[in-house]
């Protein structure tokens, strides 16, 4: 299938469906063609997906001679936040005078090829390649709430991977990169019909573009919006501030070492301090009785709901504090949107950080790190420390025997491995397991939760899931579990988080009442919101004074906030332009006035008003 088939699905929102089409030789001509029984046999089941794809379909037949919408090749412009990364070969000058074209083409392809299926891993676009450089963005056509930490990564994979490249003298290869974040236009701003295009307009590519010329080889230099939105997931140098071309005042600039050892998204977020604690007081005493039943010996699993920013993690860490003081073990288990699809990661990165393994540990300092650990949980042995180095990738060399074993017979050992460590520690004291996301939980994994479930009956020990909606689990009905959804906050107790924040300095009441309408009661929301005006300096002083002669603030969405909104919009994909539309009206209209503006008619508007369809966003 084309890259032009490719983008079109991911430009709808609906990239899961590529594989299909490439399955059924379905390119840009056919596209027109499709009947809604086609979709059906390729699976294309929701009827809002394909009369998407349908009505999208039928514009690509359009003869207009102006470039619009109906091209094939069109992309409509459309303003989104971003983070773009800029990746150049050091010294490709120099190779083309080494080297044979035929030689340097090779090994340009191989660079090239190395970079683009690192973006494509990430879940990044590539939107061109320009001589030795790439130029790749991370937030469109779809966004994810990580966007600039997947950006990131990335480009730690491409310096990395250009760094084990090699030219056919031997001499090793390096690459620059610059990363910046911003709101940009991007789409076919100026292009013609004959050479569409997926440039973006705005002052983010230039930056990207500009901190890449600046980087030393393999370096990775990111922008001040990039570094404030990466928290402290990874390990970053301060270089100061640097004049930049074109910029009128000079820009700081982080090189990034690597990831941070970090055993939680919430603590990369928070690594700098916790927000205030609000309400949720009757959740943490049912998680106290919860814990008290544990450490009686009548194990517990709790499972702890709610849409993102709800403040699971935090009511996570508001337990940790409230038993800190108290015998027991923790164990935490994240789960990654990153490694949905690697086998257990949740427990080789708990084991790999409670080891307290260093990226550059030779493999013999890992296995004595690994045979301390097991050691202290009673569990070392020639039959148990093999299973585990395999499943963390250690070579256990000429010091233990090689395992010997079928997938099958390996991950069922394994599994026993961890349920005995599990009830080693329980028996010397109560035991607080922490699962969190999920929602992004792996197949194996999940059978592993399900065999800790199951055994948390007969402990003292008190397991806590962390998940949002779309995340099913089936142990609901089991007398050992709670469920427990997570709500809102009230209007009173937005209000109090908000003067927590603002150190108890009152915002005036009109900034109040705007904070708290456009929040919808999501503690992040909350947070996020009260920081940007406080750092708008609309926080009045200790002795409550302020400009009465101020116009009022017209709050802005937080830059921590953007990319997570724009992906709950993009996965609204077969209703999106419809939210969108509604967006315009404010954030109350009627089901009439929506019906006037739009060009649905009264099904299709009913399916795409109907519970679930449009999620409340900020």
């Amino acid at each position: 299938m084309s890259g032009e088939v490719t983008t079109w699905l991911e430009y709808l929102g609906l990239g899961e469906y590529a594989e299909a089409f490439a399955q059924n030789h379905i390119d840009m001509a056919l596209l027109p063609t499709l009947t809604a029984a086609d979709l059906k046999e390729i699976g294309v089941t929701s009827l809002g997906h394909r009369k998407k794809l349908l009505a999208e379909a039928a514009k690509l037949s359009g003869t207009a001679d102006a470039p619009a919408a109906s091209d094939p090749g069109w992309i409509e412009p459309e303003r989104r936040h971003l983070t773009v990364l800029f990746c150049d070969l050091v010294g490709s000058t120099a190779l083309s005078v080494r080297l044979d074209p035929e030689d340097l083409s090779k090994l340009m392809n191989r660079y090239l090829s190395a970079c683009g299926a690192i973006v494509r891993r990430s879940d990044g676009h590539v939107a061109k390649y320009v001589g030795d450089g790439v130029q790749a963005y991370f937030g469109w056509p779809r966004a994810h709430e990580d966007d600039a930490e997947r950006a990131v990564r990335a480009g730690l994979a491409m310096a990395a991977a250009v760094a084990e490249l090699a030219g056919p003298d031997g001499a090793p290869l390096a690459a620059r990169i610059g990363i910046a974040s911003g709101v940009v236009v991007v789409g076919d701003t100026v292009s013609t019909r004959d050479a569409p295009s997926e440039d973006i307009v705005g002052q983010t590519p230039n930056l990207a573009a500009r901190l890449q010329a600046r980087a030393a080889p393999g370096q990775v230099l990111i922008a001040p919006r990039t570094r404030l939105l990466i928290g402290e997931a990874f390990d970053c140098v301060y270089l100061g501030h640097h004049v930049l071309k074109g910029f009128s005042e000079p820009v700081q600039a982080w090189n990034v070492l690597g990831e941070h050892r970090l055993t939680s998204r919430f603590e990369a977020r928070h690594a700098r301090g916790l927000t205030p604690f609000i309400a949720r007081e009757e959740e943490i005493d049912l998680l106290q009785a919860r814990w008290r039943q544990a450490q009686a010996g009548d194990g517990q699993v709790v499972l702890l709901s709610g849409e993102a920013g709800i403040g699971k993690s935090r009511i996570t860490q508001a337990l940790r504090e409230k038993i800190a003081d108290e015998p027991q073990q923790r164990l935490r288990y994240q789960c990654s949107p990153h490694h949905t699809n690697s086998a257990l990661y949740p427990l080789v990165n708990q084991l790999s950080h409670a080891a307290q393994f260093e990226p550059h540990d030779p493999p013999d300092r890992k296995l004595d790190k690994l045979e301390a650990l097991l050691s202290d949980a009673g569990a070392a042995g020639d039959q148990v420390l093999p299973l585990i180095a395999a499943l963390l990738s250690v070579p256990t060399g000429d010091r233990y025997p090689e395992l010997k074993l079928d997938p099958k017979r390996q991950k069922e050992m394994t599994f026993a491995v961890i349920a005995r460590h599990l009830t080693t520690l329980a028996t010397r004291q109560p035991v607080l397991i922490v699962f969190e996301d999920a929602h992004w939980i792996d197949p194996t994994t999940q059978e592993l939760l399900d065999l800790i479930v199951d055994r948390a009956r007969h402990l003292p020990t008190l397991v806590l899931i962390t998940f949002r909606p779309e995340y099913k689990p089936h142990w609901r009905d089991l007398d050992h579990v709670t469920t427990m959804p997570l709500n809102r906050l009230a209007r009173g107790e937005c209000a109090r988080m908000v003067e927590r924040l603002a150190r108890h300095r009152r915002l005036p009441d009109e900034v109040l009442d705007q904070i708290v309408a456009k929040t919808d009661g999501v503690p992040l929301f909350v947070e996020e919101l009260t920081k940007t005006v406080i750092e708008s300096g609309w926080a009045p002083g200790p002795d409550g004074g302020r400009d009465t002669a101020r116009p009022l603030l017209k709050l802005q969405v937080p830059t921590t906030l953007q990319d997570s909104l724009m992906a709950r919009l993009d996965r609204l994909a077969p209703v999106k332009q419809l939210a969108q539309l509604a967006a315009t009206l404010g954030r109350t209209f009627t089901r009439e006035v929506l019906a006037a503006i739009s060009a649905y008619d009264e099904r299709e508007l009913d399916d795409a008003l109907a519970p679930g369809q449009c999620p409340n966003t900020l």
